[in-house]
Parts: C-alpha cells; structure tokens; sequence
C-alpha cells in the first residue's frame, strides 16, 4: 500500500526502533527492540501497552438505538449479561458478531452501552466503515443516528496483573474508579461518548476506562479523544516504569490471543457460516441450541446451514510453527488432507510438564519453552485430544486439538485481588 494510515502514536513507535508492518491498512508496530517474546511474557508477569487505536469506533444513539443492534447483533441484549441473564445496562458491554444475511461474518465486536440510547460500537481496523453502514441499511425509519468514529477516538490497552495497581497511579480516585468494576463492565466517558459515571486522570483528562482486552489477562483498554492519546500513553509509561510495564506489539498480541483462545477477524471468523467454532457464546442460542432467542440478521441462513466444517484450537508439542500461508493445510495423522490453517503462533508462556500444558503464571520457577497455538479449519468434528498434522508440504507438525489452551489466564480476577 503506498500511503498506509497512521496512528497518532506512529511517530512514537518509530523513535523506539519498532519493527514496522501493515496490518489493517495501518502501519503498525509488530515489535520492539524488546523482542515478541520478552512483551509476550510481560503481559503474563508484569504489564504491557499496546497502540490500538487503529481500531474503529461507531456511535449509535437515539430512540431506536438499542432495537437497531438487538436486530443486527447476534448476541441478545435482552439476556447477556451474568449466570442471570440480566439485559445489557449502563457501564456494561458485550460481544457479538455482525452478519451477513448469509450467516457469514462481516466483523466481531464490543457493544457499549453508555447511556439507555447511547451505544458505542467497537470493531477492527478498517470496519468502521462497513459496519455504519450495515447499521444504517437496517436502521431506515428508525429514530437512530449512526456515526463513524474510525480515527476519530483514541484507543490504548493496558494488560497483565500489574495493569490496576499502575493505573491507581494515574486515575483520580482509583478506588472509587475501581469499584465494582467486573469483567466487560467499563465506567467513564469523554466527549460525545460520555456514560453515567465520570472518571478522568490526575491531568483532568476524561477517560472511559474497560475490563476488557484481546489478551486472556486482566487489563483494561481506554478510550480518550484522540489528542489525549500520545499524553495517556506516555503517563502510563512513566507510572509502570518500576512495575515491568513495557510497549508490545501485535505479534505479541497475536500470540496472547491465540493462546486465549481469542478468535482474529477476517482470519478465524469470516466468509463462512458462523457455526462449529469455539465462539457460539456469540450467538443467541435457546437452552438445546436448537433455535435463537431472538431474530436477528442472518440468524435464519444459520438455522438452514448444511455447513459441516469445524474450527478448532489445537496446541503443538514444542514452539515449532507452520504459518496460515496459501498451500499450506492440515492432515489427519493417517495423511489424509482434512483442512487449513487459519492461526499459527507460538505462546511463549506455556510448555508441556507430562503431557499437561503448564504456564508461567503461578509457576515462577516454571521455564517455558513456548508451544505452537493458533485454529484450524477441518471438514471433521475432532474432539479433544485428537491429533492432526499441519505441513507446508515438506515439514510436518503434529499438533494436539484442545479445548482451552494457556491455563491460569487471568482476565476473569476479581480487581481487589489484582490490586493487592
């Protein structure tokens, strides 16, 4: 691409000597001088920054805001959130998938409730776009107004168990910020965007601060108007100097998610039914999954699906990887050709102790060696524990097809027990 976009903090990345690479239309950092796996493992140990406001943001507000995206999302507003199943309310948030009306994936994302008609819809690099769009399509005649906010809000992650204890040295009134404040719930709010509640660093600047991130690990990801951003980033930096907080790139965020079992856009989810894959939280099921709790757009081309291929998480035996690239596929361990390969990373933070998957955290001692992880796609139910082989035609790597991948994750702590 000949003018690749910039975030607000490329110039930042630039001076720090990071690797460079197009991700998302965005030239965007894939590592420091650091290196992947020393960010990898900081975000399991200590606490890591990421540049994230290459993704977009779309603001839907009005009377008929929330039928709009009860309509269009695949999760059910009305019963999302808790074991109770209570409606999504203010400072909550959700995940879900938009489709087509084929049942296929135009894109994931997180769906903010800020205000009873006030949404703020969060989805990839370069989706803003087609999503406000597809909002306004099923939006005509209702009281709703969509707006694009692709580059228009700065976004920033901070992840790890350490995340808490140096953002209290950012916020004003951390302890009240932090109370309550449970996994997908968020509290804040700037600009248009703003929420019932308050919450701004010690320079005054408002923020909206959420339990959420693309890491398996306890963190946050911040939202501020985009001329905050640069500042916020290097405020966080400063206060977790002394903490183990350290800038990673997407490489690393590649292999925290993979490891998480945390599906990629446009890689793991796409121009395919969205069915037998490890994500059907993302979808309105009844209690025995024979229909939706709702109607919503491409929920009756799923029902009608004769789709029989399977996406599955695997983990290998050693870090020795084969990548998703074309020609490259997937074999049963009797070398019949079954499927592709969707993701294939190395989680450095895990190893094999017996044949269990052991992690570093809670392990200090533990000295991993870094496993292969990622998804493949096989025209095959495999349950866990089968094996299949991933090759690129010359090498081969047997892998093991799992249910969960990098044990011990944290994202789910309670933030009294993550603050000390």
């Amino acid at each position: 691409m000949d003018n690749p976009k910039k975030t607000v903090l490329h110039g930042w990345h630039e001076e720090q000597g990071a690797n460079m690479a197009l991700f998302g239309n965005y030239d965007m950092p894939l590592w420091y001088k650091t290196g992947a796996k020393a960010e990898h493992l900081a975000v399991i140990t200590a606490a890591g920054i990421f540049d994230t406001s290459h993704m977009a943001a779309v603001s839907v507000r009005g009377a008929g805001a929330r039928s709009l995206l009860q309509l269009c999302l695949s999760k059910d507003l009305n019963i999302c959130i808790g074991k109770e199943k209570l409606p999504l309310n203010d400072g909550r948030c959700v995940y879900g998938v938009f489709l087509h009306e084929d049942g296929t994936v135009i894109d994931d994302a997180i769906v903010y409730q800020l205000q009873p008609e006030v949404f703020m819809v969060v989805v990839n690099a370069g989706m803003g776009g087609p999503i406000a769009t597809h909002l306004t399509k099923y939006g005509m005649g209702k009281d709703v107004v969509v707006r694009d906010l692709t580059d228009r809000v700065g976004k920033m992650d901070i992840q790890g168990p350490l995340s808490a204890q140096i953002l209290a040295k950012v916020l004003r009134d951390p302890k009240a910020v932090f109370e309550r404040l449970t996994y997908f719930s968020f509290k804040g709010g700037f600009g248009d965007l703003h929420g019932v509640t308050r919450v701004s660093l010690t320079d005054g600047t408002p923020v909206l601060l959420s339990r959420t991130g693309y890491t398996g690990e306890f963190g946050f990801e911040l939202f501020v108007e985009i001329d905050r951003l640069v500042p916020l980033w290097q405020m966080l930096l400063a206060a977790g100097q002394d903490r183990g907080l350290i800038a990673c790139g997407l490489a690393a965020r590649d292999s925290l998610r993979a490891g998480a079992v945390l599906p990629l856009s446009h890689q793991d989810i796409g121009a395919w039914p969205f069915l037998h894959n490890p994500w059907q939280f993302a979808l309105s099921w009844n209690d025995d999954h024979t229909s939706f709790s709702k109607v919503f757009v491409g929920a009756p081309a799923l029902l009608a699906s004769d789709w029989q291929n399977h996406t599955l998480p695997f983990a290998g035996f050693d870090p020795r990887k084969i990548g998703a690239d074309e020609g490259n596929y997937v074999t049963s361990t009797a070398g019949d050709r079954i499927g592709t390969i969707l993701t294939c990373t190395t989680d450095m933070a895990i190893g094999r102790v017996a044949g269990e998957i052991v992690s570093v955290a809670g392990n200090p001692d533990f000295a991993a060696k870094g496993l292969c992880c990622g998804f493949v796609l096989v025209d095959r139910p495999c349950k866990p524990g089968d094996q299949v082989v991933l090759t690129d035609g010359k090498r081969k790597i047997t892998v093991e097809i799992r249910a969960d991948i990098r044990p011990n994750r944290t994202a789910r702590s309670p933030i009294g027990k993550m603050l000390g």
